[in-house]
């Protein structure tokens, strides 16, 4: 089920995440470029744990990320959860 954006912004703004067209979006700067390779192995792990799979773009020490659900067509509590699971990774 759809969560509201008010419901996104109490469980997610002020740990940086934003919510815009259908999606919630972060990015993340690294002080290396590997780093931000472990951080997204470190994602990914996480992401086939909880069967829900961010688009991820990755560039020069920065990696950002979009969530939301395909199917749904918006953002889940499934997203939010993400979110957070994502910003607890440790490298």
């Amino acid at each position: 089920m759809l969560i509201s954006p008010d419901e996104i912004d109490k469980s997610l703004s002020n740990r940086g995440w934003n919510y815009k067209n259908n999606q919630i979006s972060k990015t993340f700067k690294f002080e290396t470029y590997m780093d931000s390779i472990k951080f997204i192995n470190n994602l990914s792990e996480v992401a086939e744990q909880k069967n829900h799979h961010p688009d991820m773009h990755i560039g020069w020490c920065v990696v950002k990320i979009n969530i939301s659900s395909h199917d749904m067509g918006g953002v889940t509590t499934k997203c939010v959860n993400l979110a957070l699971s994502i910003d607890s990774i440790k490298l």
